[in-house]
């Protein structure tokens, strides 16, 4: 945990719930900066020799290859551009450059005139943790709270207590299963993400409880287990019809849950394990 200085401790820091984004920029520039002098984008845009001068990499054109991929163009060169970023800008180059990130692994010297490594081999697996661990360092001084995923993707993160059980697997072969609560996951925690986003997530999961509802049944008492699914059919999340109940904070509420319905799934699925091992 990283340590809390005076002022901090004291509640008196004017960031003490983060930084905000123009500083959040300087901090990116910075690191990327490091990346860039160590090596870490030369596979992908190339470098500069004092003899050669600029030795091309696998993208021809890193400025061409941007605008294609994020259809926003003024966003290189990044060193530059990147104090002036939306945060919608930023995170997408962030996106695009966890794409074309390497460590570089063997290389020879160029003595002349401090030129620096030339590097030949690249591990791009190593090169994108290096990455995300740099970035995500750089994003938790954000007032806002985000990460860089495994998949590259920007996130929101979790909720303080629930980080776990976005790190434990789901006990199931089922292809089905796995694939829909990835994607009821991605589509809640997303950047960007709208209330109905967060609801049509909610709903995805009460889908593939659905679908283990047999389990369900076997689990909880017959009360309990109407209660699990009443919960969604009556607060705005499946239907919607003069019965729903809308007096209440559609932001918490949908957090709770998408925590409890994620949970539960969980639950069953480690219970029809267990009983599969029996």
């Amino acid at each position: 945990m990283t340590r809390q200085y005076y002022s901090q401790r004291k509640g008196t820091n004017p960031n003490i719930k983060g930084l905000p984004l123009h500083n959040v920029l300087d901090l990116f520039v910075r690191v990327y900066g490091q990346l860039r002098s160590d090596g870490y984008f030369d596979e992908a845009f190339g470098f500069y020799c004092v003899d050669a001068g600029h030795i091309q990499g696998k993208l021809k054109d890193p400025e061409l290859e941007m605008f294609l991929g994020i259809r926003t163009k003024g966003l290189w060169p990044i060193d530059q551009k990147a104090p002036f970023y939306s945060e919608d800008n930023f995170f997408d180059v962030l996106e695009f450059l966890h794409e074309h990130v390497s460590r570089p692994i063997k290389g020879t010297p160029h003595n002349f005139s401090d030129c620096g490594m030339h590097w030949q081999t690249f591990n791009g697996v190593l090169g994108r943790a290096d990455f995300r661990n740099k970035i995500n360092a750089v994003l938790a001084h954000y007032q806002h709270s985000f990460e860089l995923s495994t998949d590259g993707e920007v996130l929101r993160k979790p909720e303080a207590g629930f980080e776990a059980i976005f790190d434990a697997d789901l006990p199931t072969n089922d292809e089905n299963v796995l694939a829909r609560v990835s994607a009821a996951t991605r589509l809640y925690r997303r950047h960007g993400s709208t209330l109905d986003d967060r609801r049509h997530a909610v709903q995805d999961l009460v889908g593939i409880l659905e679908l283990l509802r047999s389990k369900v049944k076997d689990l909880l008492t017959s009360s309990d287990e109407k209660d699990l699914f009443n919960i969604a059919n009556n607060f705005c999340i499946r239907h919607n019809n003069d019965k729903q109940k809308t007096g209440y904070d559609a932001n918490i509420w949908l957090s709770w849950m998408y925590y409890m319905y994620l949970a539960t799934i969980h639950v069953v699925l480690r219970k029809i394990e267990k009983e599969g091992h029996e």
